[in-house]
Protein backbone atom coordinates (compact mmCIF):
# COMPACT_ATOMS: atom_id res chain seq x y z
CA UNK A 1 0.00 0.00 0.00
CA UNK A 2 1.31 3.48 -0.99
CA UNK A 3 -0.60 6.19 1.40
CA UNK A 4 -4.19 6.89 -0.32
CA UNK A 5 -3.46 4.44 -3.11
CA UNK A 6 -3.94 0.64 -2.88
CA UNK A 7 -1.41 0.84 -5.46
CA UNK A 8 -0.87 -3.67 -5.07
CA UNK A 9 -4.76 -4.08 -5.29
CA UNK A 10 -5.93 -3.48 -8.80
CA UNK A 11 -6.91 -7.25 -9.13
CA UNK A 12 -8.45 -7.22 -5.54
CA UNK A 13 -10.66 -4.04 -7.05
CA UNK A 14 -11.07 -6.25 -10.43
CA UNK A 15 -13.15 -9.27 -8.48
CA UNK A 16 -15.08 -6.86 -5.86
CA UNK A 17 -16.31 -5.02 -8.51
CA UNK A 18 -17.41 -7.58 -11.03
CA UNK A 19 -17.85 -10.43 -8.29
CA UNK A 20 -20.22 -8.41 -6.48
CA UNK A 21 -21.96 -6.96 -10.08
CA UNK A 22 -22.69 -10.48 -10.54
CA UNK A 23 -24.52 -11.16 -7.46
CA UNK A 24 -26.97 -8.08 -7.70
CA UNK A 25 -27.24 -9.92 -10.98
CA UNK A 26 -28.18 -13.07 -9.61
CA UNK A 27 -30.45 -11.14 -6.58
CA UNK A 28 -32.32 -9.01 -8.82
CA UNK A 29 -32.79 -12.64 -11.58
CA UNK A 30 -34.11 -14.00 -8.36
CA UNK A 31 -36.65 -10.97 -7.40
CA UNK A 32 -37.98 -11.09 -10.92
CA UNK A 33 -38.75 -14.50 -10.62
CA UNK A 34 -40.47 -14.73 -7.01
CA UNK A 35 -41.18 -11.55 -5.57
CA UNK A 36 -44.57 -11.75 -7.77
CA UNK A 37 -46.29 -14.71 -5.89
CA UNK A 38 -44.81 -14.11 -3.08
CA UNK A 39 -44.98 -10.21 -2.41
CA UNK A 40 -46.79 -9.15 -5.25
CA UNK A 41 -50.66 -7.04 -5.56
CA UNK A 42 -51.41 -10.72 -5.46
CA UNK A 43 -48.78 -12.35 -3.15
CA UNK A 44 -48.48 -14.72 -0.09
CA UNK A 45 -47.76 -11.33 1.90
CA UNK A 46 -48.70 -8.46 -0.93
CA UNK A 47 -46.48 -5.48 -0.34
CA UNK A 48 -49.02 -2.87 -1.25
CA UNK A 49 -50.87 -3.85 2.05
CA UNK A 50 -47.67 -2.94 4.25
CA UNK A 51 -46.72 0.32 2.05
CA UNK A 52 -50.26 1.38 2.44
CA UNK A 53 -50.32 0.55 6.24
CA UNK A 54 -47.44 2.69 5.99
CA UNK A 55 -48.62 5.70 4.49
CA UNK A 56 -51.59 5.58 6.94
CA UNK A 57 -49.23 5.91 9.96
CA UNK A 58 -46.96 8.34 8.82
CA UNK A 59 -45.44 8.65 12.15
CA UNK A 60 -43.59 4.96 11.74
CA UNK A 61 -42.55 5.88 8.16
CA UNK A 62 -38.99 5.63 9.44
CA UNK A 63 -40.00 1.62 10.63
CA UNK A 64 -39.20 0.99 6.43
CA UNK A 65 -35.85 0.92 5.37
CA UNK A 66 -35.80 3.17 2.11
CA UNK A 67 -37.68 2.37 -0.90
CA UNK A 68 -38.62 3.92 -4.04
CA UNK A 69 -42.03 2.06 -3.57
CA UNK A 70 -42.99 4.11 -0.88
CA UNK A 71 -43.48 7.60 -3.12
CA UNK A 72 -44.03 5.80 -6.63
CA UNK A 73 -46.46 3.25 -5.13
CA UNK A 74 -45.85 -0.78 -5.89
CA UNK A 75 -47.09 -2.21 -8.83
CA UNK A 76 -45.71 -5.74 -10.37
CA UNK A 77 -44.99 -3.36 -13.31
CA UNK A 78 -42.97 -1.42 -11.51
CA UNK A 79 -41.30 -4.34 -9.50
CA UNK A 80 -40.48 -6.20 -13.21
CA UNK A 81 -39.14 -2.71 -14.68
CA UNK A 82 -36.31 -2.21 -11.41
CA UNK A 83 -35.50 -5.35 -11.73
CA UNK A 84 -34.32 -5.45 -15.69
CA UNK A 85 -33.12 -2.01 -14.80
CA UNK A 86 -30.50 -3.72 -12.02
CA UNK A 87 -30.12 -6.91 -14.20
CA UNK A 88 -28.72 -5.05 -16.97
CA UNK A 89 -26.70 -2.31 -14.78
CA UNK A 90 -25.31 -5.53 -13.08
CA UNK A 91 -24.48 -6.87 -16.23
CA UNK A 92 -22.63 -3.83 -17.41
CA UNK A 93 -20.18 -3.67 -14.22
CA UNK A 94 -19.70 -7.83 -14.80
CA UNK A 95 -18.61 -6.74 -18.35
CA UNK A 96 -16.39 -3.68 -16.94
CA UNK A 97 -17.81 -1.07 -19.18
CA UNK A 98 -18.72 1.40 -16.64
CA UNK A 99 -14.94 0.53 -14.96
CA UNK A 100 -13.22 2.55 -17.81
CA UNK A 101 -14.98 6.10 -17.72
CA UNK A 102 -14.03 8.42 -14.78
CA UNK A 103 -14.58 6.98 -11.04
CA UNK A 104 -17.93 8.72 -11.08
CA UNK A 105 -19.57 6.25 -13.78
CA UNK A 106 -19.22 3.17 -11.56
CA UNK A 107 -20.26 4.83 -8.49
CA UNK A 108 -23.25 5.99 -10.25
CA UNK A 109 -23.99 2.36 -10.97
CA UNK A 110 -23.39 0.59 -7.83
CA UNK A 111 -25.48 3.26 -5.78
CA UNK A 112 -28.26 2.59 -8.11
CA UNK A 113 -28.04 -1.28 -7.78
CA UNK A 114 -27.56 -0.45 -3.85
CA UNK A 115 -30.84 1.99 -3.52
CA UNK A 116 -33.15 -0.06 -5.97
CA UNK A 117 -32.38 -3.52 -4.12
CA UNK A 118 -32.93 -1.96 -0.91
CA UNK A 119 -36.47 -0.84 -2.27
CA UNK A 120 -36.78 -4.49 -2.61
CA UNK A 121 -35.57 -6.01 0.49
CA UNK A 122 -37.75 -2.66 2.69
CA UNK A 123 -40.94 -4.12 1.58
CA UNK A 124 -39.96 -7.90 0.84
CA UNK A 125 -40.92 -9.10 5.20
CA UNK A 126 -40.01 -12.19 5.90
CA UNK A 127 -38.93 -13.52 2.73
CA UNK A 128 -35.99 -10.91 2.35
CA UNK A 129 -35.23 -10.82 6.03
CA UNK A 130 -32.19 -13.26 5.84
CA UNK A 131 -28.23 -11.59 6.56
CA UNK A 132 -27.04 -11.94 3.08
CA UNK A 133 -29.98 -9.21 1.72
CA UNK A 134 -28.09 -6.31 3.99
CA UNK A 135 -24.59 -7.88 3.51
CA UNK A 136 -25.03 -7.55 -0.65
CA UNK A 137 -26.18 -3.82 0.28
CA UNK A 138 -23.52 -2.69 2.49
CA UNK A 139 -21.07 -4.85 -0.14
CA UNK A 140 -22.64 -2.69 -2.89
CA UNK A 141 -22.58 0.16 -1.24
CA UNK A 142 -18.84 -0.10 -0.60
CA UNK A 143 -18.05 -1.02 -4.23
CA UNK A 144 -19.47 2.11 -5.17
CA UNK A 145 -16.05 3.50 -4.01
CA UNK A 146 -13.07 1.40 -5.74
CA UNK A 147 -12.90 4.02 -8.40
CA UNK A 148 -12.17 3.50 -11.78
CA UNK A 149 -9.14 1.38 -14.45
CA UNK A 150 -7.29 4.56 -14.77
CA UNK A 151 -6.49 4.54 -11.14
CA UNK A 152 -5.70 2.47 -7.97
CA UNK A 153 -8.21 1.76 -5.56
CA UNK A 154 -8.64 4.11 -2.57
CA UNK A 155 -6.47 2.07 0.52
CA UNK A 156 -9.44 3.10 2.76
CA UNK A 157 -12.10 1.62 0.99
CA UNK A 158 -9.89 -1.91 0.32
CA UNK A 159 -9.49 -1.86 4.40
CA UNK A 160 -13.15 -0.99 4.63
CA UNK A 161 -14.04 -3.58 2.92
CA UNK A 162 -11.70 -5.96 5.38
CA UNK A 163 -13.68 -4.18 8.20
CA UNK A 164 -16.87 -5.51 6.42
CA UNK A 165 -15.23 -9.15 6.31
CA UNK A 166 -14.00 -8.97 10.02
CA UNK A 167 -17.68 -8.32 10.90
CA UNK A 168 -18.71 -11.29 8.84
CA UNK A 169 -16.61 -13.68 10.09
CA UNK A 170 -15.39 -12.45 13.78
CA UNK A 171 -19.09 -12.12 14.37
CA UNK A 172 -20.59 -15.61 13.10
CA UNK A 173 -17.53 -17.40 14.91
CA UNK A 174 -18.56 -14.93 18.59
CA UNK A 175 -22.44 -16.22 17.88
CA UNK A 176 -21.47 -19.94 17.56
CA UNK A 177 -19.35 -19.63 21.03
CA UNK A 178 -21.67 -17.90 22.94
CA UNK A 179 -24.36 -20.43 21.48
CA UNK A 180 -25.05 -24.04 21.28
CA UNK A 181 -23.03 -26.30 23.49
CA UNK A 182 -22.73 -28.52 20.06
CA UNK A 183 -20.25 -25.92 18.86
CA UNK A 184 -18.30 -26.00 22.17
CA UNK A 185 -18.06 -29.74 22.28
CA UNK A 186 -17.01 -30.06 18.53
CA UNK A 187 -20.38 -31.86 17.69
CA UNK A 188 -22.26 -29.06 15.47
CA UNK A 189 -21.10 -30.49 12.19
CA UNK A 190 -22.22 -34.18 13.35
CA UNK A 191 -25.52 -32.33 12.73
CA UNK A 192 -25.59 -29.56 10.34
CA UNK A 193 -24.70 -30.76 6.76
CA UNK A 194 -28.02 -33.26 7.59
CA UNK A 195 -30.38 -30.71 8.86
CA UNK A 196 -29.28 -26.94 7.38
CA UNK A 197 -32.10 -25.83 5.82
CA UNK A 198 -31.56 -26.38 2.04
CA UNK A 199 -28.83 -29.40 1.81
CA UNK A 200 -26.50 -29.66 -1.78
CA UNK A 201 -25.65 -32.63 -3.61
CA UNK A 202 -22.49 -33.28 -1.80
CA UNK A 203 -24.29 -33.34 1.64
CA UNK A 204 -25.03 -36.76 2.35
CA UNK A 205 -21.43 -37.57 1.48
CA UNK A 206 -20.02 -34.89 4.36
CA UNK A 207 -22.67 -36.33 7.03
CA UNK A 208 -21.72 -39.55 6.60
CA UNK A 209 -17.91 -38.42 6.89
CA UNK A 210 -16.43 -40.11 10.71
CA UNK A 211 -16.94 -37.79 13.68
CA UNK A 212 -13.08 -37.29 14.01
CA UNK A 213 -13.61 -35.49 10.58
CA UNK A 214 -16.25 -33.27 11.90
CA UNK A 215 -14.82 -32.28 15.18
CA UNK A 216 -11.58 -31.24 12.63
CA UNK A 217 -14.35 -29.34 11.20
CA UNK A 218 -16.01 -27.39 14.09
CA UNK A 219 -12.09 -27.02 15.15
CA UNK A 220 -11.03 -25.40 11.53
CA UNK A 221 -14.44 -22.93 11.64
CA UNK A 222 -13.39 -21.39 15.23
CA UNK A 223 -9.91 -20.73 13.73
CA UNK A 224 -11.13 -19.33 10.81
CA UNK A 225 -14.09 -17.14 12.03
CA UNK A 226 -12.14 -16.46 15.32
CA UNK A 227 -8.36 -16.15 15.00
CA UNK A 228 -7.58 -15.26 11.33
CA UNK A 229 -9.80 -12.03 10.59
CA UNK A 230 -7.31 -10.26 12.56
CA UNK A 231 -4.97 -10.84 10.34
CA UNK A 232 -6.66 -9.68 7.34
CA UNK A 233 -5.44 -6.32 8.40
CA UNK A 234 -1.51 -7.39 8.59
CA UNK A 235 -0.77 -5.30 5.00
CA UNK A 236 -1.28 -1.99 6.93
CA UNK A 237 1.59 -2.78 8.96
CA UNK A 238 4.11 -2.25 5.96
CA UNK A 239 3.84 1.69 6.83
CA UNK A 240 6.50 0.58 10.08
CA UNK A 241 7.79 -2.98 8.44
CA UNK A 242 9.09 -2.91 5.02
CA UNK A 243 9.21 -5.62 2.86
CA UNK A 244 6.28 -7.79 1.32
CA UNK A 245 5.76 -9.84 4.76
CA UNK A 246 2.81 -8.26 5.89
CA UNK A 247 1.03 -8.38 2.83
CA UNK A 248 1.40 -11.81 2.39
CA UNK A 249 0.16 -12.13 6.19
CA UNK A 250 -2.88 -10.42 4.85
CA UNK A 251 -3.24 -12.92 2.01
CA UNK A 252 -3.02 -16.19 3.69
CA UNK A 253 -6.15 -15.21 5.72
CA UNK A 254 -7.72 -14.28 3.36
CA UNK A 255 -6.99 -17.76 1.69
CA UNK A 256 -7.98 -19.51 4.82
CA UNK A 257 -11.48 -17.59 4.71
CA UNK A 258 -11.55 -18.46 1.25
CA UNK A 259 -10.85 -21.98 1.24
CA UNK A 260 -13.32 -22.44 4.30
CA UNK A 261 -16.08 -20.70 2.37
CA UNK A 262 -15.27 -22.47 -0.67
CA UNK A 263 -15.92 -25.99 1.59
CA UNK A 264 -19.32 -24.21 3.13
CA UNK A 265 -20.19 -23.46 -1.16
CA UNK A 266 -19.68 -27.65 -2.12
CA UNK A 267 -21.87 -28.83 0.88
CA UNK A 268 -24.72 -26.62 1.07
CA UNK A 269 -27.11 -24.26 -0.33
CA UNK A 270 -26.56 -20.78 1.59
CA UNK A 271 -27.75 -18.44 -1.10
CA UNK A 272 -24.97 -15.84 -2.24
CA UNK A 273 -23.78 -15.98 1.32
CA UNK A 274 -21.00 -17.90 0.96
CA UNK A 275 -19.88 -16.41 -2.70
CA UNK A 276 -19.91 -12.92 -1.07
CA UNK A 277 -17.72 -13.61 1.52
CA UNK A 278 -15.48 -15.23 -1.03
CA UNK A 279 -15.73 -12.15 -3.37
CA UNK A 280 -15.21 -9.76 -0.57
CA UNK A 281 -12.04 -12.20 1.01
CA UNK A 282 -10.19 -10.92 -2.51
CA UNK A 283 -10.08 -7.36 -1.02
CA UNK A 284 -7.00 -8.75 1.25
CA UNK A 285 -5.24 -10.15 -1.86
CA UNK A 286 -2.60 -7.77 -3.55
CA UNK A 287 -0.77 -8.49 -6.74
CA UNK A 288 2.35 -6.27 -7.19
CA UNK A 289 2.51 -5.19 -10.35
CA UNK A 290 -1.09 -5.63 -11.60
CA UNK A 291 -2.59 -3.08 -13.31
CA UNK A 292 0.38 -0.35 -12.56
CA UNK A 293 1.01 2.39 -14.72
CA UNK A 294 4.25 3.20 -16.49
CA UNK A 295 7.13 4.69 -13.68
CA UNK A 296 6.92 8.28 -16.12
CA UNK A 297 3.13 8.37 -14.91
CA UNK A 298 3.42 7.91 -10.95
CA UNK A 299 2.68 9.05 -8.20
CA UNK A 300 -0.40 8.43 -9.55
CA UNK A 301 -1.86 11.72 -11.04
CA UNK A 302 -5.01 10.91 -12.59
CA UNK A 303 -6.87 10.64 -8.88
CA UNK A 304 -8.98 13.49 -8.46
CA UNK A 305 -9.13 15.62 -5.51
CA UNK A 306 -12.77 15.35 -5.29
CA UNK A 307 -12.37 11.50 -5.52
CA UNK A 308 -9.73 11.98 -2.46
CA UNK A 309 -12.41 13.99 -0.51
CA UNK A 310 -15.75 11.85 -1.40
CA UNK A 311 -13.89 8.40 -0.19
CA UNK A 312 -12.24 10.41 2.65
CA UNK A 313 -15.82 11.54 3.86
CA UNK A 314 -17.43 7.72 2.87
CA UNK A 315 -14.75 6.70 5.45
CA UNK A 316 -15.94 8.96 8.58
CA UNK A 317 -18.91 8.20 7.67
CA UNK A 318 -18.00 4.41 8.53
CA UNK A 319 -16.09 5.03 11.47
CA UNK A 320 -19.45 7.10 12.93
CA UNK A 321 -21.77 4.27 11.88
CA UNK A 322 -19.34 0.88 13.14
CA UNK A 323 -19.33 1.93 16.70
CA UNK A 324 -22.99 0.05 17.43
CA UNK A 325 -21.61 -2.96 15.19
CA UNK A 326 -18.03 -3.02 16.82
CA UNK A 327 -19.75 -2.68 20.64
CA UNK A 328 -22.12 -5.69 19.66
CA UNK A 329 -19.39 -7.65 18.56
CA UNK A 330 -18.22 -8.07 22.45
CA UNK A 331 -21.47 -7.51 24.00
CA UNK A 332 -22.98 -10.19 26.26
CA UNK A 333 -25.97 -10.33 24.13
CA UNK A 334 -24.75 -10.08 20.75
CA UNK A 335 -27.07 -9.49 17.83
CA UNK A 336 -27.29 -11.33 14.53
CA UNK A 337 -27.82 -9.65 11.52
CA UNK A 338 -28.75 -6.90 13.09
CA UNK A 339 -28.82 -2.88 10.92
CA UNK A 340 -28.46 -0.08 13.48
CA UNK A 341 -29.47 2.59 10.96
CA UNK A 342 -31.84 3.06 7.68
CA UNK A 343 -29.39 2.69 5.19
CA UNK A 344 -28.17 -0.84 5.90
CA UNK A 345 -24.47 0.06 6.18
CA UNK A 346 -21.75 -1.16 8.86
CA UNK A 347 -24.45 -4.21 10.26
CA UNK A 348 -23.92 -7.18 12.39
CA UNK A 349 -23.53 -10.22 10.93
CA UNK A 350 -23.86 -13.97 12.17
CA UNK A 351 -25.08 -17.61 11.34
CA UNK A 352 -26.15 -20.61 12.98
CA UNK A 353 -25.32 -20.03 16.91
CA UNK A 354 -27.39 -22.92 17.07
CA UNK A 355 -27.80 -26.22 15.07
CA UNK A 356 -30.36 -28.47 15.14
CA UNK A 357 -30.29 -31.69 15.83
CA UNK A 358 -32.90 -33.23 13.92
CA UNK A 359 -34.85 -32.70 10.30
CA UNK A 360 -38.79 -32.10 10.58
CA UNK A 361 -40.21 -31.37 7.03
CA UNK A 362 -43.59 -30.01 6.10
CA UNK A 363 -45.07 -32.01 3.55
CA UNK A 364 -48.23 -30.26 1.38
CA UNK A 365 -50.39 -32.80 0.27
CA UNK A 366 -53.26 -32.18 -2.13
CA UNK A 367 -56.49 -34.30 -2.65
CA UNK A 368 -58.73 -34.28 -5.90
CA UNK A 369 -61.36 -37.04 -3.88
CA UNK A 370 -64.50 -35.38 -2.07
CA UNK A 371 -63.83 -37.86 0.70
CA UNK A 372 -59.96 -37.10 1.05
CA UNK A 373 -58.98 -40.68 0.91
CA UNK A 374 -56.11 -40.35 -1.97
CA UNK A 375 -53.20 -38.01 -1.30
CA UNK A 376 -50.40 -36.82 -3.49
CA UNK A 377 -47.73 -34.78 -2.48
CA UNK A 378 -46.29 -31.29 -4.04
CA UNK A 379 -42.40 -31.19 -4.61
CA UNK A 380 -40.33 -28.37 -3.99
CA UNK A 381 -37.49 -27.27 -6.20
CA UNK A 382 -34.82 -27.25 -2.91
CA UNK A 383 -36.16 -28.33 -0.19
CA UNK A 384 -36.18 -32.21 0.30
CA UNK A 385 -39.09 -34.19 -0.45
CA UNK A 386 -38.99 -36.91 -2.73
CA UNK A 387 -36.47 -39.45 -0.90
CA UNK A 388 -34.74 -40.85 -3.67
CA UNK A 389 -34.08 -37.49 -5.68
CA UNK A 390 -30.36 -35.62 -5.43
CA UNK A 391 -30.36 -32.69 -3.50
CA UNK A 392 -29.35 -29.68 -6.15
CA UNK A 393 -27.32 -27.10 -6.27
CA UNK A 394 -29.00 -23.67 -6.46
CA UNK A 395 -26.80 -21.21 -5.00
CA UNK A 396 -25.93 -17.98 -5.41
CA UNK A 397 -29.52 -18.20 -6.10
CA UNK A 398 -31.89 -18.01 -3.66
CA UNK A 399 -34.82 -20.21 -3.23
CA UNK A 400 -36.98 -17.96 -0.85
CA UNK A 401 -39.91 -20.43 -0.44
CA UNK A 402 -38.12 -23.62 -0.13
CA UNK A 403 -36.04 -21.83 2.59
CA UNK A 404 -38.97 -20.46 4.95
CA UNK A 405 -40.40 -24.01 4.74
CA UNK A 406 -37.70 -24.93 6.38
CA UNK A 407 -38.54 -22.50 9.16
CA UNK A 408 -42.25 -23.64 9.67
CA UNK A 409 -41.36 -26.52 11.88
CA UNK A 410 -39.10 -24.12 14.22
CA UNK A 411 -41.83 -21.87 14.95
CA UNK A 412 -44.73 -22.11 17.73
CA UNK A 413 -47.22 -21.84 14.99
CA UNK A 414 -47.68 -21.61 11.42
CA UNK A 415 -47.20 -18.27 9.63
CA UNK A 416 -50.06 -16.37 7.98
CA UNK A 417 -48.46 -16.49 4.89
CA UNK A 418 -48.48 -20.39 4.72
CA UNK A 419 -52.28 -20.42 4.75
CA UNK A 420 -52.23 -17.96 2.06
CA UNK A 421 -49.93 -20.80 0.13
CA UNK A 422 -52.34 -22.99 0.80
CA UNK A 423 -55.29 -21.22 -0.38
CA UNK A 424 -53.27 -20.47 -3.39
CA UNK A 425 -52.89 -24.15 -4.06
CA UNK A 426 -56.22 -24.93 -4.05
CA UNK A 427 -56.57 -22.50 -6.33
CA UNK A 428 -54.27 -23.90 -9.05
CA UNK A 429 -52.73 -20.75 -9.27
CA UNK A 430 -50.35 -20.40 -12.19
CA UNK A 431 -47.64 -18.38 -10.65
CA UNK A 432 -47.62 -20.00 -7.46
CA UNK A 433 -47.15 -23.31 -8.79
CA UNK A 434 -44.57 -22.21 -10.77
CA UNK A 435 -42.00 -21.70 -7.67
CA UNK A 436 -42.66 -25.20 -7.27
CA UNK A 437 -40.74 -28.33 -8.98
CA UNK A 438 -44.32 -30.03 -9.94
CA UNK A 439 -47.79 -29.68 -9.53
CA UNK A 440 -49.23 -33.32 -9.09
CA UNK A 441 -52.54 -32.28 -10.44
CA UNK A 442 -51.28 -30.93 -13.82
CA UNK A 443 -53.11 -27.78 -12.97
CA UNK A 444 -56.56 -29.00 -11.84
CA UNK A 445 -57.48 -27.88 -8.82
CA UNK A 446 -56.92 -30.07 -5.53
CA UNK A 447 -60.60 -30.62 -3.51
CA UNK A 448 -58.66 -30.80 -0.50
CA UNK A 449 -54.66 -29.60 0.60
CA UNK A 450 -53.08 -30.43 4.28
CA UNK A 451 -49.61 -30.06 5.81
CA UNK A 452 -48.36 -33.05 7.18
CA UNK A 453 -44.69 -33.02 9.11
CA UNK A 454 -41.93 -35.90 8.81
CA UNK A 455 -38.41 -36.57 10.23
CA UNK A 456 -35.86 -36.37 7.14
CA UNK A 457 -32.40 -38.14 8.10
CA UNK A 458 -29.86 -38.62 5.38
CA UNK A 459 -29.73 -42.80 4.57
CA UNK A 460 -26.34 -44.80 5.74
CA UNK A 461 -24.24 -46.06 2.85
CA UNK A 462 -26.13 -49.56 3.86
CA UNK A 463 -29.76 -48.16 3.35
CA UNK A 464 -28.55 -46.50 0.13
CA UNK A 465 -27.76 -49.81 -1.36
CA UNK A 466 -31.35 -51.17 -0.56
CA UNK A 467 -33.25 -49.08 -3.36
CA UNK A 468 -31.51 -45.89 -4.13
CA UNK A 469 -32.93 -43.68 -1.15
CA UNK A 470 -31.07 -41.23 -0.31
CA UNK A 471 -33.30 -39.99 2.74
CA UNK A 472 -35.24 -41.71 5.24
CA UNK A 473 -38.58 -40.53 6.44
CA UNK A 474 -40.71 -41.14 9.75
CA UNK A 475 -44.64 -39.60 9.04
CA UNK A 476 -45.22 -37.66 12.40
CA UNK A 477 -48.54 -36.21 11.90
CA UNK A 478 -50.92 -33.80 10.21
CA UNK A 479 -50.22 -30.15 11.20
CA UNK A 480 -52.86 -28.69 9.00
CA UNK A 481 -56.06 -29.12 7.53
CA UNK A 482 -57.54 -31.04 5.86
CA UNK A 483 -58.43 -27.30 4.26
CA UNK A 484 -60.56 -26.74 1.11
CA UNK A 485 -61.60 -23.53 -0.67
CA UNK A 486 -65.27 -23.26 1.32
Amino acid sequence: MDGFAAVDFGFAREVLQRGIAALYLVAFVSTLNQFRPLLGERGLLPAPVLLDWVREKKARRRMLHPTLFLRLRYTDGRLVALSWTGIVLAALLVAGVPQWGPPWVPMLCFLALWLGYMSVVSIGQTFYSFGWEMLLLEAGFLAAFLGSNDQPPPTVVIVLFWWLLFRLEFGAGMIKIRGGREWRDLTALMYHHETQPMPGPLSRQAHLLPAWIHRIEVVGNHFAQLVVPFFLFAPLLSIWVPGPVPQIVGAVAAAIIIATQAWLVLTGNFAWLNWAAIVIGFSAIGLPGFGAPSADEAPWPGIPLYWFVVTAAVTLLYLVLSWPALNNLFARRQLMNASFNRWQLANAYGAFGTVTKERIEIVVEGSVDDDGLLWREYEFKGKPGDVHRIPRQFAPYHLRLDWLMWFLPLGRSLDDWFTVFLIRLLEADAPTLALLRNDPFDGERPRWVRAVSYRYRFATRAERRVDGARWMRTRQRVVLGPIGLR
